[in-house]
């Protein structure tokens, strides 16, 4: 992450008082409710004075922050300055007649799926709401008056940036105003980008296994993949990410398996990804026209299987599947051609989206209704 802030030209600040590392991205999700606590509100007094610091130590004309970082959003409020979130997935907070983050489902058709999306937004809503005593205690330790929501920083950031397309999406999302999607975000990382590994000239299928990049003790669910590729005759590269070490897969010497790829150059000539869900990996292999094998393990994960799946442009497996169910899933992935078709088609569609996206103009836009204001109000324009 330094070497890519400083090669585009900026300094690199890490946070100091907050936490960093698994402290701050906990593995376990088997509670929500606590997830949401650790990650999201017990920290965010640390959060918003690291970032507080940073304000008052140049001129700053807004914040930008991921929507898990609720104390960089009271950060910008006590400096009055605008904040914008970035939702690097769909939204956190539910929306009209759409199924909430984390529940894997798709728009209900029936009374029993409506039943189904309400139950499952009202969890995630008590999950958030339960943290609101740590969020108010973090606001007024900062001069700032309690709020009736947990949701509160969604409804006062000028900007919610969803780094998803609209494409992508499930159609029929009433977004609030101050909503917009602008598009996955996809530059490679610095650390991929000169791992050159290429497939061979064999003209077996071609699949890549992609492992997340995140700790979700996801090692167990890679070594059952690896079984199941190794029935399957096809060329196969897993990458496994930095959090799982290649020796514990039990690979054959057929598959490679390295920790890190470029997989825009591997999906290139790909013909199945198969990975746990993560969006990048998702958009990418759509970008490619590639179809998907999702098994998802945790986060957004089951919400863009849900969407994969339910556009035709791959299938989705629970976390607890067999080698053979995944074999079985690769064979036919592989064998009919309609999720090809449609994962081309979804493709398209998130690539005009992404040519149209604009977190950049957004942000500028949000700077220069600031800076308007400031002006004709004669008030300061950093806090």
């Amino acid at each position: 992450m330094i070497g890519e802030v400083e090669a585009a030209g900026f300094p690199f600040v890490g946070w100091r008082r907050a936490p960093t590392g698994q402290e701050a991205d906990p593995v376990d999700f088997s509670d929500l409710s606590d997830w949401l606590r650790q990650a999201m509100f017990a920290p965010a007094s640390t959060y918003a004075a690291d970032t507080l610091d940073e304000i008052r130590r140049l001129p700053t004309d807004a914040v930008l922050s991921i929507d898990l970082l609720v104390g960089c959003a009271l950060a910008a409020e006590v400096a009055g300055i605008p904040h914008a979130i970035l939702s690097p997935h769909i939204s956190i907070r539910p929306l009209p007649g759409m199924p909430p983050a984390a529940s894997g489902l798709t728009p209900p058709r029936t009374e029993a799926e409506r039943a189904a999306v309400d139950t499952a937004t009202d969890t995630i809503v008590l999950a958030m709401e339960r943290s609101r005593p740590a969020l108010n205690a973090a606001r007024r330790a900062f001069g700032l008056a309690p709020v009736t929501t947990a949701f509160a920083h969604y409804e006062q950031a000028e900007r919610v940036l969803l780094a998803v397309s609209q494409a992508f999406d499930f159609d029929g999302a009433v977004l609030p105003a101050n909503y917009r999607y602008i598009g996955p975000l996809l530059d490679e990382p610095v650390w991929s980008q000169g791992a050159r590994t290429l497939w061979s000239g064999a003209g077996q299928p071609r699949i890549l296994v992609a492992g997340s990049t995140g700790a979700q003790n996801q090692t167990d669910l890679l070594r059952r993949i690896v079984r199941a590729v190794g029935k399957v005759e096809a060329e196969t590269i897993v990458t496994t990410g930095p959090n799982v070490d290649a020796r514990d897969l039990d690979a054959p010497d057929t598959i490679r398996v390295v920790a890190t790829a470029s997989h825009d150059a591997l999906m290139t000539e790909a013909d199945l990804v198969v990975c746990q869900g993560g969006h990048g990996t998702v958009s990418r292999a759509l970008l490619h026209g590639v179809p998907l094998l999702v098994i998802p393990l945790a986060r957004d994960q089951t919400d863009n299987a849900a969407r994969i799946a339910l556009r035709g442009a791959g299938l989705r497996l629970p976390a607890t599947a067999s080698a053979d169910e995944i074999a079985a899933a690769v064979h036919r992935l592989l064998a009919e051609p309609t999720f090809r078709t449609a994962a081309e088609g979804l493709g398209a569609a998130v690539r005009a989206d992404l040519d149209a996206g604009g977190l950049v103009r957004e942000i500028a836009a949000m700077v220069a209704a600031h800076r308007d204001a400031a002006s004709r109000d004669g008030g300061r324009l950093w806090g």
